[in-house]
């Protein structure tokens, strides 16, 4: 009995060393905890980059879709581009993306419907960016909800004169079409000279008072050019507006936008 009673002590005492080598201690917890931070730290920027990548070809789909819908357009109208204003109607205007209400910033009324390109797209949800950034605290609405995140080249189909003929196109290829848009407003409430804000635009061209491309994906912009393709293109040196340096405003070199 007495030896059963000291085998069995022996044998607990044993399990207890056991179970004590197999914890871990502290200096190993803190070393197990600094490892997963280190690869979560690594994970981060590459989940940030991918979801970037993502919009990025989102972007570039809905470009793709406003170019066939732009390419459809001209061969309906013996290859004439649209104008960038079409005409005035009720209390607003009606552009090539839509009618746009007169009035207060972020109240007027927007409708997709009236827009040129409309009747080719058919509500595709392709108006808008999925990078631009409509929540952020210095993005100021040009109507109620979402209006359009994308401009339209306004050599095209400049105002008050007849739009230009694809057959006088010097380079398809190289001729931009529609790009990610918007601009730095700073002269109507909310904003102000003291809170420039970050706003929706719908056109571009040569004026260097006028920075109105969105260079949003890693200082790049998507375009659609008049031959159908889509590709991302750099800012004009020296172009991009200082008043909000994060968002990247800017035009495109003249190369590209003048047909």
């Amino acid at each position: 009995m007495n030896f059963g009673r000291s085998r069995a002590r022996r044998l607990g005492t044993g399990g207890l060393h056991d179970a004590r080598d197999a914890a871990f201690t502290l200096v190993e917890l803190l070393v197990v905890l600094a490892v997963i931070g280190l690869l979560a730290g690594l994970m981060v920027p590459g989940l940030a980059r991918g979801r970037q990548a993502a919009l990025g070809s989102r972007c570039v789909s809905n470009l793709r879709q406003l170019g066939l819908a732009a390419r459809v357009y001209w061969d309906d109208h013996s290859d004439r581009a649209f104008p960038e204003r079409v005409a005035r109607r009720d209390d607003g205007w009606r552009y090539w993306f839509g009618w746009l209400q007169d009035g207060q910033e972020g109240e007027r009324r927007f409708d997709v419907t009236q827009g040129v390109l409309w009747p080719y797209l058919g509500g595709r949800g392709v108006e808008v960016c999925p990078s631009l950034d409509r929540l952020g605290t210095r993005f100021k609405s040009k109507a109620r909800g979402a209006a359009f995140g994308y401009a339209y080249n306004l050599l095209m189909g400049p105002r008050d004169r007849t739009p230009v003929s694809l057959s006088q196109v010097r380079d398809p290829s190289g001729l931009a079409v529609l790009v990610d848009a918007a601009q730095v407003n700073d002269f109507q409430e909310p904003a102000s000279p003291e809170n420039p804000m970050l706003e929706e635009f719908y056109y571009f061209g040569t004026n260097r008072l006028e920075a109105t491309i969105h260079f949003r994906h890693a200082l790049r912009a998507q375009a659609t050019f008049a031959d159908g393709h889509v590709a991302a293109e750099r800012p004009l040196a020296g172009s991009l507006d200082p008043r909000l340096p994060g968002h990247r405003i800017g035009r495109l070199e003249s190369a590209r936008v003048v047909p």
